[in-house]
């Protein structure tokens, strides 16, 4: 009983006092809170003792999976010895430093200098900062226009989500500003070009091309793009896509940034998901799976070229760009305790797993309500339909994400629903055969319970 009020009170406390990022404040205050209580591998039990797969890692994050002592006594060590110092007035710590190095020596190419961050909408928000004084410090101050995909996402502060391409992050907030613009996206099961891989690829550059002439080539600053684009339901290009962009980037003088808040880390199989394709770009945004989401850390890796400019450029001026927490030195050595777990082998489980998690989601492919399946490593979606040949999407008015996320909680699986009716999946690189393998038959429990819903069914015969 005093457990109950416990939770009781918590719910309550949770609607009058916790604004949750990203929901429906009104929906969220009907719906309540679920509480989770502990974790451990790739399970999380929540606040009435049942136990769930978390398919998606948290938010894309615990790459390593829950519970590693390694990583807590490395926390609570730096915590007693030095809990803080910053990163200002020239000052620094050992653990910062030391993961600095162990970044640069492991990124593509020359992304030999790490700036540090809280995360990745912050990592994003640097790199306009750092575009905008690059271009300055070459003495081409007009080049100021910057350019992403649409679909993509690239943070939540003010600026980068103007750079992000996804309603939600728009409405309401007066973004994007005049200097941000988009080129469609490379979505292969819905491109208006269709899905020949060599098609796509000429129509993204393109594309390209044409909103850079259309701007002036000498206006434009960057490009923005993820490897794959996550959270508008996890996007692959097609091969050579990216490899493609780069160089166009590269041909008409704008830098190339990668966004790897979600793909870095071994996400889709390699330390980053750039390495797939053997580019380097200008900079790459890092967080998530750098700390495997056991304490908040991002980072903007920079090439050489952006940094010697840089610097040139502020001559003895400082780079007035900072935050408090940048470099702290606890989330620091839990990254550096996290890169020894992930190349002890939770790398090399995780591409194991990836396979066997592609392959499994793959064979629900004939499923009546399943239009697309499409991944890459342990990062993959489903996509929903009513009419496999037309490929009619879920109505939104069923709420398809509330419900396919309620369906999954209720048979012990941890998704990302989309509203446009897709399953996400981004497990820790740390499941075993036997949690894909349950993951795999949980997600065809909910499109078989999903199935049987009347409105479903009535849309189907409609």
């Amino acid at each position: 009983m005093n457990t109950q009020l416990h939770s009781n009170a918590l719910h309550e406390l949770d609607r009058q006092h916790f604004v949750h990022p990203v929901s429906s404040w009104q929906g969220h205050e009907a719906r309540g809170v679920r509480i989770l209580k502990s974790a451990k591998g790739a399970t999380v039990t929540d606040s009435e003792g049942r136990q769930l797969l978390d398919g998606f890692a948290g938010l894309w994050c615990v790459n390593a999976g829950y519970g590693h002592e390694s990583v807590v006594e490395a926390a609570a060590e730096q915590m007693r010895r030095l809990p803080y110092a910053t990163g200002y007035f020239d000052l620094g710590s050992e653990a910062p430093i030391k993961l600095a190095a162990e970044l640069a020596d492991r990124a593509p190419g020359d992304l030999n200098h790490i700036f540090f961050t809280l995360g990745g909408s912050d990592a994003v928000d640097s790199t306009i900062r750092f575009v905008r004084y690059y271009w300055h410090s070459k003495g081409q101050p007009q080049k100021d226009q910057y350019i992403s995909v649409e679909q993509g996402y690239h943070g939540s502060t003010s600026a980068g989500a103007g750079l992000t391409a996804l309603p939600a992050f728009h409405d309401g907030f007066g973004v994007p500003f005049n200097w941000q613009h988009k080129i469609p996206s490379h979505y292969l099961y819905r491109n208006p070009v269709g899905s020949d891989p060599a098609t796509v690829i000429a129509a993204s550059v393109a594309a390209l091309r044409a909103k850079v002439a259309e701007l002036g080539q000498e206006r434009v600053a960057a490009f923005y793009v993820e490897p794959i684009q996550g959270s508008s339901g996890v996007l692959v290009p097609p091969k050579g896509w990216i490899k493609a962009m780069r160089d166009t980037c590269a041909e008409l003088d704008i830098l190339f940034i990668a966004d790897e808040v979600i793909t870095g880390f071994g996400r889709t199989g390699p330390m980053f998901a750039c390495e797939e394709e053997g580019i380097v770009p200008d900079m790459m945004t890092t967080a998530k799976g750098l700390t495997s989401g056991y304490s908040p850390m991002g980072a903007v890796f920079l090439s050489d070229h952006v940094y010697q400019t840089i610097a040139e450029g502020a001559g003895p001026k400082a780079v007035g760009h900072g935050f408090t927490y940048s470099a702290h030195p606890v989330s620091a050595v839990v990254a550096l305790e996290v890169l020894k777990l992930y190349e002890g082998g939770l790398f090399e489980n995780g591409i194991k797993m990836g396979d066997r998690l592609q392959k499994g989601l793959a064979g629900l492919s004939d499923h009546p309500l399943v239009g697309d399946v499409r991944g890459r490593g342990m990062l993959a979606a489903i996509e929903l339909v009513t009419d496999k040949d037309k490929k009619t999407p879920v109505p939104a008015e069923l709420q398809a994400a509330t419900r396919l996320f309620d369906r999954a909680w209720d048979n012990g699986l941890i998704i990302r629903a989309f509203p446009q009716g897709v399953f996400g999946f981004a497990p820790p690189l740390c499941c075993t055969a036997d949690e894909i393998d349950a993951i795999v038959d949980r997600t065809k429990q909910v499109l078989d319970l999903t199935l049987e819903d009347p409105e479903i069914r009535a849309v189907l015969r409609g």
